[in-house]
């Protein structure tokens, strides 16, 4: 897998490749992605959806390249292996984010291009998605190309604490990048009560570091706007 290749270089030559494609001749899978297989890093994922039918529940998920970022919060390749969609452990989040979108893809056999954020098994997640139909002159394509590079994977506290207008503030610089000494400086407070305050935020939300916190908190305003949309 490369590992410098960015998505837009990637969805592009996969649209090239698309568009010179035609109804008429309707194109195997492999037409497509054939000269971008290579190009894929450690982030992204190909899966070939095979159009078994009517019920999307029938429809087949055959993964073409898994990534291969690992992680604790969750098996992304295990979770996406080759089945059926009905087969799939979140029928949640096969009915809310993908379904409705290959069902539109499906009926205007054009592709669809977007960022998504949502949650598998409780975990949140975002990603950038593209899916390619076959051109056909038949009814329904047989296929669906779909193409993701993972942004993020965060596993919510279990509990949210609650916080002052400090305490936001300081929330804030930190999931921004900012150290102990530079928050108190754009805040007006010492750094020893930047870092009291990160401490006992640290405890309530059960982090167990600096960085752990900041993920969790950036998972807290995730978890707001996926229940806001």
């Amino acid at each position: 897998m490369n590992k410098d290749t960015s998505f837009h270089t990637v969805t592009q030559k996969l649209l090239d490749a698309w568009l010179h494609t035609t109804p008429q001749l309707p194109a195997a899978p492999e037409d497509i992605y054939r000269d971008v297989l290579e190009l894929l890093t450690i982030r992204m994922r190909m899966t070939l959806v095979v159009l078994n039918g009517d019920d999307p529940l029938q429809w087949h998920l055959k993964v073409v390249r898994s990534s291969t970022v690992s992680s604790r919060i969750l098996n992304i390749n295990k979770l996406f292996a080759d089945q059926r969609i009905g087969e799939f452990k979140d029928r949640g989040y096969m009915e809310t984010a993908v379904i409705p979108r290959y069902r539109e893809v499906i009926a205007t056999q054009k592709p669809s291009m977007e960022l998504v954020k949502t949650r598998v098994l409780g975990v949140n997640i975002g990603y950038e998605r593209l899916i390619l139909p076959q051109k056909t002159t038949a009814q329904h394509p047989a296929w669906l190309l779909a193409v993701s590079n993972g942004r993020f994977m965060f596993n919510p506290p279990q509990q949210r604490a609650r916080m002052d207008a400090t305490d936001e503030a300081v929330m804030q610089l930190l999931t921004e990048g900012a150290t102990a000494k530079e928050i108190a400086a754009d805040l007006g407070i010492s750094p020893r009560t930047v870092e009291h305050r990160l401490e006992r935020m640290k405890e309530r939300y059960g982090a167990k570091n600096t960085v752990h916190l900041a993920a969790m908190l950036i998972a807290t305003h995730l978890d707001r706007d996926i229940e806001k949309s």
